[in-house]
């Protein structure tokens, strides 16, 4: 029986590693294995570990490695924490493949360790591109370090083989996170006031907003521009927290202080859960911010997005995603309430796939046999 191991850092990359661990947790002919890290355990985060155990996974490790600052260099010191506790945890629970999601910093210390003990990385989510934030470094870093790669669409299939990695090896899977949607029952309204213990009107935002980090920028400054722009609109808002990078606290606290001008209108949570999430994603009228879930979940939901700033700049969009500026966010939010965009985004067909990925993922951990070595690929002119 294979061991599968998965590091989970953060509510975004469990949403995406959820329908897979469901797949995994089914098969006889593998061994789930979970490491939890960083903001998982944080209360300033929402203590999200709690979801995974709500759903009936078992954790293996814990690592508590954040150091709550809003400095680069936490991040430096979180992510070298996180190795070395990833050393015991490695050897302690001896993994035959690690599966890691994506392009955190806690992701790269979980590949690097995995490499260093001469553990195989499988990866989902290489081959993107987004321009606005370090992530985009980690992410084909990581790539490098992988045996086995699962992307979200052809294209990024073929930038990995353009970076050196076998076809054989490349799969197109789509984006897991779509096999939530397909499969997962919607809350009703009154069941997400319930849990808000907040009223929602028929109209509202919901809004994700995270730190540009590849760039030496004022976040700080950004934020307070949005909610300037945001005031201006008629529209209720229900605000999720940024992730822990650099700044991401500092976007926190002016959410913070924003919601109390209006706590009828406004509404702040640190983590609603994936279920909760997508079942507001469900019945919201508009999604605004940098996340990554409105490039590739909402084309599914049909749902009109507005993209703020270069965070996801280079990754592919389906055509219900309006790009802005930090100023000209007003406008956009005129042309995503329009009835010539509603059309549009109703007709929307997602590029990340049909909800499909989490069993050709667990079908290749199955079938393919593990390589300790690679070679580099050569692209034959």
């Amino acid at each position: 029986m294979k061991k599968i191991c998965i590091v989970t850092g953060n509510r975004s990359d469990y949403g995406i590693y959820f329908p897979i661990l469901n797949q995994i947790r089914k098969s006889r002919q593998l061994k789930l294995q979970i490491i939890v890290t960083s903001s998982h355990l944080s209360e300033s985060y929402g203590l999200t570990y709690k979801e995974i155990k709500k759903d009936g996974f078992k954790i293996d490790y814990k690592i508590e490695n954040l150091i709550a600052s809003n400095s680069d260099s936490s991040i430096v010191k979180s992510s070298g924490l996180a190795m070395i506790a990833l050393s015991d945890a490695f050897k302690y629970l001896s993994p035959d493949l690690v599966l890691l999601v994506g392009d955190r910093f806690e992701t790269l210390a979980s590949a690097s360790s995995a490499i260093l003990m001469n553990i195989p990385i499988y990866h989902i989510h290489g081959g993107e591109v987004t321009e606005g934030s370090i992530d985009e470094k980690i992410r084909h870093a990581i790539t490098k370090m992988s045996s086995f790669h699962f992307t979200s669409t052809t294209a990024y299939r073929d930038r990995v083989i353009q970076m050196g990695e076998n076809p054989k090896n490349v799969v197109v899977s789509g984006a897991p996170s779509l096999d939530n949607l397909m499969n997962m029952t919607f809350l009703t309204k009154i069941n997400i006031e319930k849990f808000l213990s907040w009223k929602l009107e028929n109209e509202f935002i919901l809004f994700t907003f995270h730190p540009e980090t590849a760039k030496k920028q004022d976040n700080c400054l950004q934020i307070k521009k949005i909610l300037m722009q945001l005031k201006k609109t008629n529209l209720q808002i229900l605000f999720t927290s940024a992730n822990c990078d650099h700044q991401g606290e500092l976007i926190n606290n002016e959410i913070r202080k924003f919601v109390k001008i209006n706590k009828d209108k406004y509404f702040f949570i640190e983590s609603l859960g994936h279920q909760i999430y997508l079942s507001v994603m469900n019945i919201a009228t508009v999604i605004i911010g940098n996340s990554s879930s409105g490039i590739i979940e909402a084309a599914t939901l049909n749902k009109p997005v507005i993209n703020i700033g270069d965070r996801q700049k280079g990754r592919v969009q389906s055509n219900n995603v309006i790009n802005c500026s930090y100023d000209s966010l007003g406008k956009s939010i005129k042309k995503a309430l329009s009835f010539d965009f509603k059309v549009i985004c109703k007709n929307c067909i997602n590029i990340y796939g049909d909800g499909k990925a989490s069993k050709i993922i667990v079908e290749n951990l199955i079938n393919k046999k593990i390589k300790l070595t690679k070679s580099f690929y050569d692209i034959k002119k």
